[in-house]
Formats: structure tokens, sequence, C-alpha cells
């Protein structure tokens, strides 16, 4: 089975990736740590990062590409990231995790040690219009388009094992158990 979880910055589909892949047994790919390392090793914040991957889209496709190749040759796998809804086009189940803007800005503040809600806004709506261009220019690709998702929730109305949860009916509906 292959899952996809994207989302925008902190509506959190790192956190559900995480617990699906612990509850399932199933390994991870996250393209937001993939990026987030990068960044580091740049020493650069992520909205400055994002502003160089504008100007060499190598190290966005890089990523994608290794999503891609990697969700391919693997079967039980989580692979999350804003676009791997549209990169692993045989996944067995797309989610879009949403939530609120003020929700996701607390999230990050948290997530991510910014000193206040303010610089988080504004690091996190820089990020999310630079990427959804990089977006557009790669590939064509609306993020604002959910068509593609077969399951849409809205993460500030429940913790990470209440998301899980409805999750695991999704997987157990197309993977039933054996009946003995």
């Amino acid at each position: 089975m292959r899952i996809t979880v994207s989302g925008l910055p902190g509506s959190g589909t790192t956190s559900l990736s995480r617990y699906l892949s612990e509850r399932h047994g199933f390994s991870m790919i996250s393209a937001g740590e993939v990026f987030r390392q990068l960044a580091r090793e740049h020493r650069m914040g992520l909205a400055e990062f994002g502003s160089l991957a504008r100007e060499n889209p190598e190290f966005d496709k890089m990523i994608d590409a290794r999503q891609k190749e990697i969700a391919a040759g693997r079967d039980n796998i989580i692979v999350e990231g804003r676009l791997s809804g549209w990169m692993v086009t045989d996944a067995d189940i797309r989610i879009w995790l949403f939530a609120p803007i003020a929700c996701r800005i607390k999230r990050i503040v948290f997530r991510d040690q910014i000193a206040d809600e303010k610089s988080a806004e504004r690091i996190t709506i820089e990020r999310e219009e630079c990427e959804a261009a990089r977006y557009r220019s790669y590939y064509n690709i609306d993020i604002n388009d959910l068509s593609i998702y077969q399951i849409i929730l809205n993460s500030e109305h429940w913790n990470v094992e209440g998301l899980g949860a409805i999750i695991d009916t999704a997987i157990m509906q197309l993977n039933p158990p054996e009946i003995r």
C-alpha cells in the first residue's frame, strides 16, 4: 500500500505520517524533512532556502524525483510532502490536511522555535507563495487543486491519534484483514 500525506506548513502532515508509519509498520519519506535538512546544511532559514530553490530548480526537482523513485520501488510506504499526492501517481490513498492559518502558525512557532507569531506568519506566507510559484513553474501544478485527494481533513479539530483513527479506518477498508 502506498499512502501520500500532503498539506500546507503546520497542518500536521509529518505527525500523521509518523503515526501511520509506526502504527502500520510502513516506511516513511518526508520531503519537508529533506528540505529542512538541506536548508540547515546551507545555513539558511526556510524562506531564504526557498528563495534559493526558486533560483535553482534542481533542489526541488532532486527531492521530488527521489520521493517518486523510492515510492515506486517499495510497498507499504508513507510519502509525506506538499507534492507527494501529485508525484506518487499510483498511491492507494492520497490525503490532504489543512488547518486555519492561526492554528498552523501556533504549531510552526513551537516546532521551528520562531520567536513570535507575527514573524512565523510572515515567513510561512512567503514560503507558501514561493512554493506555489515553483510548483506551477516546474510542473504546472496548482497546489490549491485538491481534486486528486480521496481524503481531506481539517487537522485543527483532531489530534494525531484522531486523524490516525480516521485513516486507519480507510486503510482497513482498502486492505481488510483476512477472515479466518
